[in-house]
């Protein structure tokens, strides 16, 4: 691959988060009723519950620290929790039981009536993730999904679901970076303190 062929599919690659991310104002609506849904859980003393598989995993762990630390604001730790850090409880389920229900299980001995399961998974598909939000809504815990453009089952599934307007897995984790970080803006205005922004 020459020089010139490198320049035009990174421009091409870049053109394509670009118009991932100017279809997010869009959405601007739906994301503010999910913002409302994580203040009133964690306003209620719920807590937030978040997995998923991969990119999704580390998204969900980016996300809990957001929480739990801070955001741009300086405010009180927030209860929120990554499903998929405990290398454990991890290696045990997927041993003793089935892969499946690495996520299931954990919502089943941490999770409470008033928290919020956050399931999330570009396909909309992933096994693991859906039976954990199957286990949350039998422990009768409101559920939240994070998926692509198409939902998949979770889109059906979940209580809730923001669906990224993109079709490639790479975008869509983009798309959730931008939409999370514009739902901790808005927790961050209901939780800081005095301090001023960064």
């Amino acid at each position: 691959m020459n020089h010139q062929h490198l320049l035009q599919s990174v421009a091409q690659s870049l053109a394509t988060s670009l118009a991932t991310y100017q279809a997010l104002p869009a959405q601007a609506a739906e994301l503010a009723t999910i913002g409302r849904l994580l203040i009133d859980t964690l306003q209620g003393g719920g807590k937030l519950l978040l997995f998923g598989n991969g990119g999704s995993a580390a998204d969900a762990q980016h996300v809990a620290c957001e929480f739990v630390v801070r955001f741009r604001r300086e405010r009180r730790g927030l209860p929120a929790i990554a499903l998929t850090t405990d290398s454990s409880i991890l290696t045990a389920i997927g041993n003793d039981y089935a892969f499946e229900q690495l996520f299931a299980r954990q919502i089943e001995a941490l999770g409470r009536p008033g928290d919020l399961a956050i399931g999330i998974s570009t396909s909309g598909n992933s096994p693991d993730v859906l039976a954990g939000i199957r286990a949350a809504q039998t422990a009768g815990i409101t559920t939240l999904g994070f998926s692509g453009r198409s939902g998949g089952e979770l889109r059906r599934l979940a209580d809730h679901c923001y669906c990224a307007p993109a079709d490639t897995t790479a975008n869509i984790q983009e798309a959730h970076l931008a939409a999370w970080h514009a739902l901790c803006e808005l927790v961050d205005m209901v939780y800081y303190a005095s301090v001023p922004a960064e």
